[in-house]
């Protein structure tokens, strides 16, 4: 049988629940990545033969980055992963990026969409079938 931890118990916290960090905490403190702007919907992908181990420096939040990102991921689906605000994950790309561990390949800009006419004749093509 374990032996309950010192201290008060608080009743929002159970033995699964694990360590409980604060997000400002994993960052450093830090809001703001140190590069790049990471939309949601940016693929990630670890650069070629990057293994988390021959980097010592990388908390475990930055490692868990890498091993998900060996195949392109999104923004959004890494920090659905991680259980982490995306703010915080943008904050740990940026990290991993300045380091060269990983790649960001952003969407397409808007000014590439088609304009708003040629869009208007589609909708009133579609209608008239």
């Amino acid at each position: 049988m374990q032996a309950e931890p010192p201290g008060p118990r608080h009743e929002w916290l159970d033995d699964e629940a694990g360590p409980v960090v604060r997000p400002y905490a994993v960052t450093g403190g830090r809001v703001t990545p140190a590069a790049g702007d990471f939309d949601l919907v940016a693929f990630v992908l670890a650069t070629r033969d990057t293994d988390p181990d021959d980097h010592p420096h990388l908390h475990p939040e930055h490692r868990h980055l890498v091993e998900l990102a060996v195949e392109p991921v999104s923004v959004a689906e890494l920090a659905a992963h991680l259980d982490l605000a995306i703010g915080v994950v943008r904050v740990l790309l940026g990290d991993l990026l300045t380091g060269g561990l990983v790649t960001v390949h952003e969407p397409p800009s808007t000014a590439y969409l088609p304009d708003d006419n040629i869009l208007k004749a589609v909708a009133n093509g579609l209608r008239a079938l």
